[in-house]
């Protein structure tokens, strides 16, 4: 557990409803998951013990990816039933923060969910795949053809669209991010 202070960015960063404003890419998507969302009464026990410790937190994202899409959404409902406050940056305007959560070491992938305690004390990280959207990504990723052939893009860019409206439409997806952020939040 990292005892930098991120209050300072904490401080900086959009409220929910800021960031959605200011969004021009996947708000349909995000409103779609948002809404329709339901949480069982096990989740709301968590949430309930969760939401003691009077967290807040910082969430790195972008509206153009397709996973803030779907974990934006689920993570803003449980921050609502946990008493998390969250504040949104803007990954490539934040890079300096984003350096500090890189995913195998080497990728600025997002969303990245900071957790805080009320000092500004990073408590826990998640993000940016559950393990399950991860699987399913890369099993997907190994239909492609190869990089050099000439239909590469096109597949590649097929496959992402495929991808984002499956995983912003299917409540089994969400249930899988709620059941990874619960066994974080839970470890």
């Amino acid at each position: 557990m990292a005892t930098v202070d991120h209050s300072v960015w904490y401080e900086k960063g959009m409220t929910f409803g800021q960031y959605l404003e200011s969004m021009k890419v996947n708000r349909d998507e995000m409103t779609r998951v948002y809404e329709q969302l339901e949480f069982t009464d096990e989740d709301r026990a968590v949430w309930q013990e969760v939401a003691k410790k009077n967290g807040k937190g910082i969430v790195l994202t972008a509206d153009w990816c397709g996973d803030a899409a779907l974990n934006v959404p689920v993570l803003q409902r449980i921050a609502e039933e946990s008493n998390i406050e969250w504040r949104y940056l803007i990954r490539d305007e934040n890079l300096e923060l984003m350096d500090q959560y890189l995913t195998n070491g080497t990728s600025r992938a997002i969303p990245i969910f900071i957790f805080l305690d009320q000092e500004g004390h990073e408590t826990a990280v998640w993000g940016p795949r559950a393990l399950e959207v991860q699987e399913m990504i890369t099993s997907l990723r190994s239909t492609l053809p190869a990089t050099d052939s000439p239909d590469f893009e096109e597949k590649q860019k097929d496959l992402y669209r495929s991808f984002k409206e499956n995983i912003t439409s299917d409540p089994t997806i969400w249930r899988a991010v709620i059941e990874s952020v619960k066994a974080k939040l839970q470890g």
